[in-house]
């Protein structure tokens, strides 16, 4: 299901939501890829979570600076564990809509004036 999703997205651009606190935020310029992970084996890094030497990568833009505060606690630094993100989108397989739901670990954010970069690793999709 994870690799239709890349390529769904890759050729449609599908909306996607993100929940956080009950606040629903749009996610824009989302791209998926599945990627190496620097470590020689399957690690759990910094005893916190498990890595693998593949992930399933999911960055996007949130235009909406008011979900910031939101995502402290979310993130592993400030926490002693990743807060799970939750974002659902809806893709097209075989000609029917397919609703997802796709859980994330937040990994890295970059805010700039007007928006702020959100990269996760994909932990858990699910259709509903």
């Amino acid at each position: 299901m994870l690799d239709h999703l890349i390529e769904f997205n890759k050729k449609n651009s599908p909306e996607f939501l993100l929940y956080i606190n009950d606040v629903t935020f749009v996610i824009t310029d989302t791209q998926i890829t599945n990627s190496p992970i620097p470590v020689n084996e399957p690690t759990t890094r910094g005893g916190v979570y498990f890595s693998d030497k593949f992930a399933y990568k999911m960055s996007g833009l949130i235009k909406d600076l008011s979900v910031v505060p939101l995502l402290t606690s979310k993130m592993l630094g400030p926490n002693t564990e990743f807060g799970k993100l939750r974002i659902t989108t809806q893709i097209e397989s075989d000609g029917k809509p397919v609703n997802l739901e796709i859980f994330t670990n937040l990994t890295n954010s970059v805010q700039t004036p007007d928006s702020i970069e959100l990269s996760m690793i994909i932990v858990k999709l699910e259709s509903v």
